[in-house]
This record gives C-alpha cells, structure tokens and sequence, in this order.
C-alpha cells in the first residue's frame, strides 16, 4: 500500500481528494492537514509515502511547507494546484524548486466530462512519484558540494558546425533546466528546444518561471516558429514539437510516443533528420525510457550526445537507457552542462 498524506486547508477538497485516491486499491489515505505548521507535525507523526500539497494555505504555506519537509523528513510530493493561471503556476514551480517532485492540476468534480481523466491523473501521479527516493535538502545557507568530474563514454563522428541543442526531461527535469539555462550567455549562438513532461495546463506557467528565474529568452513554441540563436522554445501541451522544411518548428497531434504527448522521441528524431551532425542531443533525469533510442540515432548521425549522471538525477530511467543503448558522448551533471554547451557552440568546438 501506499500511504498518502493530504495537505489542504479546505474540507470539502480534502474529502474529494480521500475520495479519489481511497477509490485505488494500491492507496492508502492515512491523514489530512489543513495548513504547513499541521502537514509537518503529520510527517514526522506518520511518514506518508507521498504528500499531495495545496499552495495556499493559511499559517505556512505550500511553498514554505514543502521547503521545511525536504530539509527535515524527506518525502516524494506532489503539488495538487487549484489553477492554471501562468502566474499561479510560477508560484508552483517554486515549489518544485524546493524540492516537490511534481505538479497536477485539481481533478474536475463528479459530473464533470473530464473527472476521470483529471482523477486518474493525480492518482498515476502519486503512485509514480512513491517510487522515486528523494534526499535531503539542506538550507541554503550550506555549502554547495563540488561537482563530480565529467565523464566521457567514447568518442563520437567528427560533427558539423553545432546549429541546435535539443533537450528532453521528465520528473525532475524542471531544476536541471534552471540549472543549465541560466548558465547560458545571452549571446548564446543557437537555439534551445525543449520537451519537459508535464501536467496538461502547466506549459505556459513553466515557461514563465522558467524564463524569470534564469533570465535566458524561453517560450512555448507555436507552429512555424523559427528558432532564434539564444532563446528556447518549450513543447507545448497535448503536442509533439519537431523541426521540419526550413528548419521551423512543426506541432502535430499524432499518437502519443512512449505513451506521452508531447514526447521526447519524435523531436530527437525530427533533429537527427534536419541537423544531423549539427546538433546537440541533451537526456535528462525522468522516469522510463522516452527519447533514449533517438539519442543514439543522434549520435550516429555524428551529433554530440548528453545525459545526466546517475548521481544527480532523480530518476535515472531516460539517462540510464541511453547509457545502456551506448548513446551518450558525455555523461554530466548539471553544473557542467551549460560550459560544455558554450564550449560545443564556440568557434573551435570541442574535442570529438
């Protein structure tokens, strides 16, 4: 069993959401808190295996109460937003940026055409996030560790000119992207292309906060887009984005790759067949195996291939894939990824 903890001040949406998750015979509903201060005595009380967390709450909130449990009692949560709104999802992000693992939005009510769907995806949600194994985070005042050495798994084609970099993320992927965004330079001599799963809904919101917090140009892509040098086009909800004729973006509703939409696979794909070797491929943390084959169709092509190392990933699934497929040139963590970038990008390249 899974055993969930619910955090939200009203009563009425604290016995909706019992409701909805009891209704699953792998869940357990084992206590409720109506604000921060109450969610983190509930923790150290009952350990749940995974908190859904409201935002708004009255004594602490969401935001602060999450900060609290990931730097005292680790724990997976998921972040059960009540809006969609852009500027109310930054403020979600945020959250993740403390350390909650994910985001939905609040399942529609009964008689509602989408209640199910909505109702299933927060369940899927919390079953997912009580596999993965989160740790500690400490107060920002502590020292920030050094980061492993970059390993590199072979050498690859000699590649054309970099022309794009093309990344892909799941669970966990929203703080490698700050990570690597804003250690990007302004300048930055080409486009960024993004598949970041998510909720349906949350696109414009991440895009938003992602844009703020690292201060590089990001949107959500819309059809026929032309990528510019040093800005980044985000997938947008419900679609595929690819690169196709003239090197624009293309949106397409096709069926969904690896069970997701949008999915990493077919951009990855698109980029090999446009770029080839001028492309840069980069596989984040999340969970299965979405965009891992692509990748090293990339690297055959003669493209520089990325993945996140093992020890800064929360869900080593897509990177370890790829690692598994032999389609990664170089294994990094975060903190090494935008210098290699702007290294890859330069004048001279970098070694092949």
């Amino acid at each position: 069993m899974i055993t969930v903890l619910i955090v939200e001040d009203s009563p009425v949406v604290q016995d909706f959401l019992r409701h909805i998750l009891s209704a699953d015979a792998d869940i357990q509903v084992i206590g409720t808190a109506s604000d921060g201060e109450a969610a983190l005595d509930a923790v150290r009380r009952w350990r749940p295996d995974v908190i859904t967390m409201d935002i708004y709450m009255p004594r602490m909130n969401g935001l602060e109460a999450t900060r609290r449990i990931m730097e005292t009692q680790p724990t997976p949560i998921v972040i059960v937003s009540s809006s969609v709104v852009s500027d109310e999802v930054a403020t979600t992000f945020n959250a993740i940026e403390a350390g909650a693992l994910a985001a939905v939005p609040r399942p529609h009510g009964l008689g509602h055409p989408e209640h199910e769907t909505t109702a299933q995806a927060l369940i899927q949600a919390v079953k997912l996030m009580s596999e993965v194994k989160v740790v500690r985070r400490w107060p920002h005042s502590r020292s920030v560790w050094p980061a492993p050495a970059i390993r590199k798994t072979g050498r690859s084609r000699a590649s054309a000119a970099v022309q794009v970099v093309a990344i892909g993320a799941s669970t966990g992927g929203p703080l490698v992207l700050q990570t690597i965004l804003s250690g990007l330079p302004r300048d930055f001599s080409v486009p960024v292309l993004i598949v970041q799963h998510m909720a349906a809904g949350f696109a414009q919101g991440f895009t938003e906060w992602l844009s703020q917090s690292t201060g590089f140009p990001i949107h959500v892509a819309a059809a026929d887009d032309y990528p510019l040098p040093g800005h980044a086009y985000v997938a947008p909800d419900g679609a595929h984005m690819q690169v196709g004729a003239g090197r624009r973006i293309v949106l397409s509703q096709d069926a969904p790759r690896n069970g997701l939409r949008p999915s990493v696979s077919p951009l990855f794909q698109s980029v090999a067949q446009v770029f080839g070797g001028g492309a840069v491929g980069v596989l984040l943390t999340g969970m299965g195996k979405d965009g891992a084959e692509e990748l090293k169709t990339l690297r055959n092509t003669g493209a520089i291939t990325i993945v996140q190392d093992r020890d800064s990933a929360v869900v080593y699934g897509m990177p370890g894939e790829a690692i598994k497929l032999d389609a990664a040139v170089y294994v990094l963590p975060p903190e090494r990824m935008a210098a290699t970038l702007v290294k890859l990008t330069g004048k001279g390249g970098a070694e092949r």
